[in-house]
């Protein structure tokens, strides 16, 4: 993939990140929103060097991705990490349409999948570990919310290995939004998309790989192709960490009764959500979180692996 500076200077690339990108090997970008807005202190923390740890595991270099102070950063250091981690509630929620703000203001923020994919597309990272993507929400005939993931999918060439889209979304109208953009929904060892927690849910879908060489050559078809769109690799959590489906349905409909009385809305509805239902699982939501993001970044690193030597045999 190209790699494309938006002004010289600007986008700061970690000298080790930059390194493993110029020798050809594999990178993984993890995104910061779920850092600083999904989880609490100190369990995000723990999680976020628990996912650069499993990246290496693998043989791939993690480049956690967030704005410093200003500065695109792809890849931090563990002060940095550190400071996301304890100030997140503090750090800017960050989609496309906020970055520019965030930099010409001096700002911090962490990115959301949206931001995540286009700064790591502009470092020239390829694959992208994260728990689960934004969707067509619930209700969205009414209040029209729809996440920007899903349009930075639809232009944005990074193959996103996720646990599906999250399970407080409408995933059956998040498929077909993401269908009728061209963006490849691809199933992991499964026919039915992921639902987050959740192993998998009553959608169908077309397209399945069943190892990281399959999605690897897949993902080198689409770049080959000219194809433009972002692949979703939807990896379900693995069973041992799974919870039931009528289960989660139930702490849904509660936290989204709650989110109603109280008035929360846009993009504090995601947090909000994803911490209700974490209250009121007696933090178990939270648990199949940790698990399922460190089986992504796992299965990322073995796709970006396979890409760097598909790449090196030509």
């Amino acid at each position: 993939m190209k790699t494309i500076d938006p002004a010289p200077g600007l986008l700061h690339v970690a000298p080790e990140v930059a390194q493993a990108l110029a020798d050809g090997r594999a990178v993984v970008a993890l995104e910061s929103t779920i850092v600083a807005h999904g989880m609490p202190w100190p369990r995000n923390l723990e999680t976020a060097r628990r996912v650069e740890t499993e990246v290496r595991a693998q043989g791939a270099v993690p480049a956690t991705i967030a704005v410093v102070a200003g500065r695109p950063c792809v890849g931090l250091d563990d002060t940095e990490l550190q400071a996301l981690a304890r100030e997140g509630p503090r750090w800017l929620k960050l989609s496309r349409r906020d970055l520019a703000h965030a930099v010409a203001g001096g700002h911090s923020g962490a990115t959301t999948v949206a931001t995540t994919m286009l700064l790591a597309a502009r470092a020239g990272i390829d694959v992208f570990a994260t728990g689960g993507i934004g969707g067509v929400h619930r209700g969205a005939a009414q209040s029209f919310d729809i996440s920007a993931d899903l349009q930075e999918l639809a232009r944005t060439p990074v193959t996103v290995v996720c646990a599906g889209a999250k399970s407080i979304l409408d995933l059956g109208l998040t498929l077909e939004y993401l269908e009728t953009q061209g963006v490849p929904v691809v199933g992991y060892g499964t026919d039915r998309l992921p639902a987050f927690f959740v192993r998998e849910s009553p959608h169908t879908l077309a397209l399945r790989v069943d190892s990281p060489a399959e999605a690897a050559a897949l993902v080198r078809a689409q770049r080959a192709l000219g194809l433009e769109q972002g692949i979703v690799l939807a990896n379900p959590i693995d069973a041992a960490h799974a919870l039931p489906a009528d289960r989660v349905e139930a702490l849904i409909a509660q936290a989204l009764d709650d989110a109603a009385r109280e008035g929360v809305a846009g993009k504090a509805i995601t947090p909000y959500l994803l911490a209700r239902v974490n209250a009121l699982s007696g933090g178990d939501s939270l648990a199949a979180n940790v698990e399922l993001v460190a089986g992504n970044a796992r299965l990322a690193a073995r796709v970006a692996v396979a890409l760097a030597q598909a790449r090196q045999t030509g």
